[in-house]
């Protein structure tokens, strides 16, 4: 039976290679469980579930502390260096419906890089492909997290000014999810309070979309 003082958030990371998936979910499970490093290939050949250790501090309910456990599961990207469409869709949907199939998914968070533009078909690639996965929902259970912050910032740009001066391509892609967005630090994610900040803004997506959760089934069955 459940924990009352405890609650569960499962979270799955897209993208493309090297925009920093896997080290964003190493980040959000304050842990390195995920194999991170430049390389010229895509380095995630397979899906891995990672779990965090019990989180104080971030949420409370009814007035008590509530103890919080991140699940975030890491994909190979797309487009992928080895794995066509077909199959990084079909193992991402499959691990989908292997670990969340019973609780559900509360956010998929696609991965973009701050500090390199969006072109429009990176865009309509990767809404297509998160399309196929989640369905016609998928704008409810999605949110985008923008890797690299740092770079940004280093060349003067406060998220403020990034988004006023972002293209037309992002711009649109954040109000579809609605602007359900997250800089992120790289220097500074290992941080426990960059990670609790983080955390916090995530379960606020989840509040506003009153905890519902996406129940996915292998496309296979």
């Amino acid at each position: 039976m459940a924990d009352t003082n405890e609650m569960t958030i499962n979270l799955v990371v897209l993208g493309k290679t090297q925009t920093g998936k896997s080290a964003s979910g190493n980040s959000l499970l304050g842990s390195s469980d995920f194999e991170s490093r430049r390389s010229p290939s895509s380095v995630t050949t397979c899906c891995s579930l990672g779990r965090s250790c019990r989180i104080l501090g971030i949420m409370r309910r009814n007035g008590c502390e509530l103890a919080l456990r991140v699940r975030v599961l890491d994909t190979p990207s797309y487009p992928h260096s080895a794995l066509s469409k077909e199959q990084v869709r079909d193992m991402v949907g499959s691990a989908l419906a292997h670990h969340f199939g019973e609780e559900g998914l509360h956010l998929a968070l696609l991965v973009l890089r701050a500090d390199l533009p969006l072109c429009p078909d990176e865009s309509n690639d990767a809404v297509q492909f998160i399309q196929e996965l989640l369905g016609p929902t998928w704008k409810d259970f999605t949110a985008v997290l923008l890797t690299h912050a740092d770079k940004a910032e280093e060349a003067g740009c406060s998220e403020e000014t990034y988004l006023h001066s972002a293209s037309s391509t992002l711009l649109s892609l954040l109000s579809s999810v609605q602007h359900k967005y997250i800089f992120l630090d790289n220097q500074k994610s290992i941080i426990k309070e960059e990670r609790t900040t983080v955390l916090r803004k995530l379960l606020n997506f989840i509040r506003q979309n009153n905890y519902q959760v996406l129940l996915l089934k292998n496309s296979k069955e």
